[in-house]
């Protein structure tokens, strides 16, 4: 503007607080990639302005970023001041960022060729509407029936079989993640608003388009004479009052926020393994966590589809040592 720079669009390289991963291309590629992030971003900081915005392509909560930042809005001088990419040597950077990459959600891998091809036209309009008896066969065909409602409601009532994931939730990246490439999906909202939410977050992941979907309520969407099917949720203080001698604890949170603090005792799978590894989980009534409660709900709805007694814990991690569990860290 008036020949003087007012903003940067960084794309996935520059981010807020951190920058892009640069393990998602080749592994062998990862390090020299990141030693070309340190230079790209002091390049920028040595030619923009302080003023500078710094507008990039996604922020705050993004598997491509190779680190967790908060907030939305960022300039060339904050970033000096803020982001390791602009305050560590190169080596340092390096180290740190390798030793910090987190893991990588399984639907990435179809990203680059589906970009490379280029996108089919979108098509947003509502899907087939299912009927009780499709939603049954489609469980029976071992399609995914997906319920958008919240992890309270679900919990209280839901089809038998059907998984779910929060349309207020992260389902995007965690739906993307975990189910079958290409697998048909069939959406379960409480609205149409709900409904056509979910449909622009899934399309933009590779989940083009529902095999069908319904919207209302589970007693509506459940075969006549039939009842929708519920678990028990609970909380870190329900878990130490009961106490863990006759269940088992399911840790569902990555490796790098288990490696901060667990609670002793428990069994570790995380979610997006979860669904390949259901035979892994020993017997016994589950009592599920994650961080804060959402990935737990579809870890509970991973389990009870699969037949097993669950109890899904709706809380925050912090309160687990809060209220007597052994949190064991280092």
């Amino acid at each position: 503007e008036d020949g003087r720079p007012v903003a940067a669009f960084t794309g996935g390289s520059l981010l807020i607080g951190t920058v892009g991963r640069p393990d998602l291309v080749e592994p062998r590629l990862t390090e020299r990639l990141a030693r070309a992030q340190h230079a790209s971003a002091h390049r920028l900081a040595a030619e923009l302005p302080d003023e500078t915005a710094v507008l990039p392509t996604h922020g705050f909560g993004s598997f491509c970023s190779s680190a967790q930042a908060e907030g939305d809005a960022t300039t060339i001088g904050k970033e000096k001041s803020v982001n390791a990419a602009l305050t560590t040597d190169v080596d340092s950077f390096v180290a740190r960022l390798l030793a910090e990459l987190d893991d990588i959600p399984a639907y990435y891998t179809h990203m680059s060729p589906a970009n490379a091809a280029g996108p089919a036209p979108v098509d947003l309009t509502p899907p087939d509407v299912a009927d009780a008896e499709e939603i049954a066969a489609r469980l029976a065909a071992g399609e995914w029936v997906v319920d958008l409602r919240s992890r309270v409601a679900f919990a209280e009532g839901h089809v038998a079989g059907s998984f779910n994931f929060e349309a207020e939730g992260k389902i995007a990246t965690y739906l993307a993640w975990m189910i079958p490439w290409g697998k048909p999906v069939t959406l379960l909202a409480e609205s149409p608003e709900q409904l056509a939410a979910a449909q622009r977050e899934l399309v933009r992941v590779g989940i083009d388009r529902p095999a069908a979907a319904a919207t209302g309520a589970p007693q509506e969407w459940v075969p006549e004479g039939e009842s929708p099917t519920s678990f028990p949720r609970s909380t870190f203080a329900g878990l130490a009052e009961h106490g863990m001698d006759d269940i088992v604890v399911l840790d569902v949170r990555r490796g790098s926020e288990r490696a901060a603090g667990y609670i002793e005792g428990s069994v570790h799978i995380p979610i997006h393994q979860l669904h390949k590894c259901l035979g892994e989980v020993p017997a016994g009534t589950v009592w599920v966590h994650c961080a804060g409660g959402m990935r737990a709900a579809i870890a509970a709805s991973l389990l009870d589809a699969a037949g097993r007694d669950v109890v899904a814990v709706d809380d925050g991690f912090d309160a687990a040592g809060r209220v007597g569990l052994t949190v064991v860290t280092g």
